[in-house]
């Protein structure tokens, strides 16, 4: 099973999110990740979608989604041709337990993965971190070892390809 990350430029039409997003579900595809969001240019949104499968289920999404008459354009984010990124915010509670001593403090584990503390109360502060998927589940995975994570929420892969060889231009 492998992933696969597709950068879909769309025409920014009413429902054309919940096309895309449809033709998943129609199908019994599983999207992993999603995430829209308005271009340079207002009249396209960019939708990132993740999503894992075999070879000839992922071909079959990328030809599936380019026949959908909104879609502009149409790209494989390959990791190494590629930058993505998703945001997520964990709220962490700061009440330690007497009996057991963390190996890191909350402030240490936030500095190793630049991470920032964005809101902060008596017995919890919200963390935000960016970066590839990976980083956030080690975030995670290194937190979750000693502190609780009280609520999570993460925005979905979003990217773009590297350089300037195949960037669609619409006139």
């Amino acid at each position: 099973m492998r992933r696969q990350v597709l950068s879909i430029l769309v025409e920014n039409t009413s429902g054309v999110l919940s096309h895309v997003s449809g033709l998943f579900s129609r199908r019994g595809y599983n999207i992993d990740s999603i995430s829209a969001g308005v271009t340079a240019d207002p009249r396209f949104t960019r939708i990132t979608i993740s999503s894992s499968g075999d070879e000839r289920l992922l071909e079959q999404i990328e030809k599936q989604v380019s026949k959908l008459e909104d879609v502009v354009d149409i790209k494989i984010l390959e990791p190494a041709a590629s930058v993505t990124r998703e945001l997520m915010l964990a709220k962490i509670s700061t009440k330690v337990d007497n009996d057991h001593h963390p190996v890191f403090t909350i402030k240490e584990l936030i500095d190793v993965f630049h991470g920032k503390v964005v809101d902060k109360t008596i017995d919890s502060v919200i963390v935000e971190v960016t970066g590839n998927t990976d980083k956030l589940d080690s975030f995670l995975d290194n937190m979750m070892s000693d502190y609780e994570i009280l609520e999570l929420a993460r925005t979905g892969l979003t990217g773009l390809s590297r350089g300037a060889d195949d960037v669609f231009i619409v006139d």
